[in-house]
């Protein structure tokens, strides 16, 4: 046998063992659960899911192949969301996704172990999900587009952009949230 063909037989088998051995040992379906708050029918939300899907598909999570998806809908009702937040959370998922404040509130009820990740929340830290958005506290993380400390940036841009439409304004929160420093006059 020649130098030349030797290196290719055992390149070759050393690079393919480790593919053998992978196909061999199977991998593990992983799960995911989704809890989205509002109605199926609701084309905002449904988008939500069509990019959460396809951002998976693109990180090679396939549905049916590594990946089980179990999506439940909330349609706004507190008790659907209560009973779809227990059903997910007894499935022990790796992993849940949840939309809306009442959903992952419901979620915090049911677990403080299985990794929740959240979208769409009203002020989370306010809530008590998390002790803040950069760390973490407990097993609930995520994204939100509200930040409330920011409400008193956007008051501070009104000013300097209409300095004489924005001498009087009215900020309207959630009676229950306590007041930040920015809501001062």
């Amino acid at each position: 046998m020649r130098r030349r063909d030797f290196i290719k037989v055992v390149t070759g088998s050393t690079m393919a063992w480790p593919l053998a051995a992978h196909a061999q040992q199977g991998e593990r379906m992983r799960l995911i659960g989704v809890l989205m708050g509002w109605p199926e029918s609701d084309p905002a939300t449904q988008s939500l899911v069509a990019t959460f899907r396809g951002a998976l598909t693109k990180l090679h999570w396939t549905e049916g192949s590594n990946l089980r998806i179990e999506l439940r809908w909330g349609n706004a009702n507190a008790a659907k969301i209560g009973t779809f937040a227990k059903e997910l959370v007894d499935l022990r998922p790796d992993a849940i996704l949840g939309e809306t404040t009442p959903v992952i509130s419901a979620l915090a009820r049911e677990t403080q172990t299985i990794p929740v990740v959240f979208v769409q929340v009203s002020d989370p830290v306010a809530s008590g999900f998390t002790a803040s958005l950069a760390r973490p506290s407990s097993n609930i993380t995520g994204f939100t587009v509200e930040n409330t400390p920011q409400g008193g940036k956007w008051v501070e841009l009104l000013k300097e952009i209409a300095p004489r439409h924005s001498s009087r304004r009215l900020i309207i929160r959630h009676p229950d949230k306590r007041r930040l420093s920015s809501d001062k006059r």
